[in-house]
């Protein structure tokens, strides 16, 4: 959804389309296959050539990017029931089996333990500025969030076309309730 709201907004997105729309998300993934290479430490020079432009980098990976550049980071916070409820629906339409209550519970754990590393190690990262969005803010209040997005890009960007972006048809999966889609 953000990467959608920054790439309506104007910024240049660097995607290869490997990864197609589907019924999960019906607009896209925005993502780069390249990014996972991040872990091994090889090839990392096309980052210069990302200078000014937007990768989409999951949690995990970002304690992999070269500390030789600098990042403007915008990081989107989302409730982690609402994370694994959507995860849990997309192995549901694969056929996959999805994890149980039990599960769920030991997952939110590991995740938000997780999560708290990340942030502790992007703030200990001088290379790395950071901005917290919260995923819900984004649905309710897009042209709030557009605004502050594109301050902390340094105020290039649409704010019309990004809050115009959001569809909040496609937000499904939301803490508390149990979506029928």
């Amino acid at each position: 959804m953000l990467m959608g709201m920054l790439a309506a907004g104007g910024l240049e997105t660097l995607v290869d389309g490997v990864r197609a729309p589907d019924d999960d998300n019906p607009l896209g993934y925005f993502e780069l296959e390249r990014v996972r290479q991040l872990q091994t430490g090889m090839d990392t020079a096309w980052l210069r050539d990302a200078r000014g432009k937007c990768v989409k980098v999951i949690s995990y990976l970002l304690k992999h990017l070269p500390a030789d550049e600098r990042y403007r980071i915008v990081f989107v916070r989302r409730d982690l029931a609402e994370v694994l409820a959507s995860q849990r629906r997309t192995l549901e339409r694969r056929g996959e089996p999805g994890s149980d209550t039990a599960e769920d519970g030991r997952l939110a754990g590991a995740f938000a333990a997780h999560l708290s590393k990340v942030e502790r190690e992007l703030a200990a990262r001088a290379e790395c500025e950071v901005l917290y969005v919260d995923h819900r803010s984004v649905i309710e209040n897009p042209r709030t969030v557009a605004e502050q997005v594109n301050r902390f890009l340094g105020d290039r960007l649409d704010l019309d076309r990004m809050a115009e972006s959001v569809d909040p048809r496609l937000y499904r999966q939301r803490a508390g309730e149990e979506s029928a889609t």
